[in-house]
């Protein structure tokens, strides 16, 4: 039996066949945050429900180390199952081998945050479950969550945020959203530039394989060549704007409220600095994160939870 049936015969052994409604967790992770993500799977395990799944995506590398995560509603799932075989990951000499690189003869050089984002996409091709509920390793749920919060009258939320993308930014907002349309085939005037990207966010599984078909229809390429070929690009604003731009939003409601409350950037936060912003949550977020590379120390967040 291949790698990829073990994964799919272990999932199937775990629970029952799903139902239309049915929802699971996706968590892209590695190494680094290992300590993160095992804290953000105790609170997932203590407040959030609806879940038939969690699934933690990591590289090769980190699989036996993720494995001490793995429940009967956990499964850890290896890259290789996902992504496609001329996509190889190698330690990288530019980090003293400390972090690795994916190379191939078809993308630039790719990155950690570059394949993280690529297995959220090819997921959907390897599960069941209707809805993809997308939870970074370094968020950490605080209250009582039901997933089912994203599905209302049969459509899925999508988070949207009316023209506020800051194409202008360093941080290659404009590049993201101009690749977007590239991989989609979008003229740019067609595009009103709002902003999708957040965490604790759904997508339809259905909805995210045909996006895939639709740029593999047009390119006549792997979905991954284009998506990875100008390097600066985000699964967010992919998936948002193929709903918006190619669907006509079919499916899915706009809602611009966060469910989790981001440190994006800044100083790293002590035990104070982690109170006030728990106490800047909105009413209707239920989760915080803190992204880890503000070397925010995790024991006083730990303490906090508990």
């Amino acid at each position: 039996m291949t790698r990829r049936a073990l994964v799919q015969d272990a999932a199937a052994r775990s629970r029952p066949a799903p139902e239309e409604g049915d929802a699971a967790l996706v968590t892209p992770s590695y190494a680094g945050d290992f300590e993160r993500c095992r804290l953000l799977c105790e609170t997932v395990d203590r407040f959030v429900s609806g879940a038939a799944m969690h699934y933690l995506l990591v590289s090769s590398d980190d699989v036996a180390r993720f494995r001490a995560l793995d429940g009967p509603n956990r499964i850890v799932i290896d890259e290789r199952d996902l992504l496609p075989g001329w996509l190889h990951s190698l330690p990288d000499p530019v980090s003293l081998f400390r972090r690795r690189i994916w190379l191939s003869t078809r993308t630039p050089p790719l990155r950690g945050w570059h394949v993280q984002q690529l297995r959220r996409i090819a997921i959907a091709g390897q599960v069941r479950e209707a809805t993809l509920v997308y939870c970074d390793s370094d968020v950490v749920f605080l209250k009582p969550f039901d997933v089912s919060a994203f599905r209302q009258n049969g459509k899925l939320r999508l988070y949207r945020r009316e023209g506020a993308l800051p194409v202008d930014s360093e941080a290659g907002h404009g590049d993201w959203y101009a690749n977007a349309g590239f991989a989609l085939a979008l003229t740019p005037e067609a595009s009103t530039r709002h902003d999708y990207i957040s965490t604790v966010i759904a997508w339809d599984r259905q909805t995210v394989a045909a996006m895939v078909r639709h740029i593999e229809a047009i390119h006549a390429r792997h979905w991954v060549e284009v998506v990875a070929a100008r390097r600066r690009f985000s699964e967010c604003i992919l998936y948002g704007r193929y709903v918006d731009e190619i669907l006509g939003g079919e499916g899915h409601f706009h809602d611009a409220a966060q469910f989790c409350r981001v440190y994006w950037s800044g100083p790293s936060l002590d035990e104070t600095g982690l109170r006030g912003l728990i106490g800047s949550m909105e009413p209707e977020q239920v989760a915080i994160g803190v992204q880890s590379f503000t070397e925010t120390d995790l024991e006083p967040l730990r303490r906090l939870v508990a």
